[in-house]
């Protein structure tokens, strides 16, 4: 196995900085990407407090996924009950047709007693 000659590294002059597109220095850059930091932390922060939520629970909560077969108990008599209103309704419909219909002989008759 052979050894390659390592390259020396030149010295660094004393009281130098190095940057990287700009000076620290540079209070307005500083203040900037701190705000914009902040910004986004705030705006990502609500986000990995959900996953965070989710993935403590397995993806389900055994509370909720009670809510929701209640909620869903609930929608199926709501269901049922507008379909016995619709029949309900069809009853009434019927026997309001039918009194309908026992009064017009009587009216006729009685209108015709009086003109002749």
């Amino acid at each position: 196995m052979t050894l390659l000659p390592q390259t020396p590294v030149p010295p660094v002059p004393p009281h130098t900085t190095m940057a990287l597109g700009g000076s620290l220095g540079d209070v307005a850059a500083v203040i900037i990407t701190v705000a914009v930091l902040c910004t986004i932390g705030m705006l990502v922060w609500p986000l990995i407090r959900a996953l965070a939520r989710r993935l403590e629970s397995g993806g389900r909560n055994g509370e909720l996924q009670g809510e929701l077969d209640t909620l869903r108990d609930r929608l199926q008599q709501l269901e049922q009950g507008q379909a016995r209103v619709a029949e309900l309704e069809e009853r009434v419909d019927f026997a309001e047709r039918l009194l309908a219909q026992g009064r017009e002989p009587d009216r006729l008759g009685a209108e015709g007693g009086h003109r002749a």
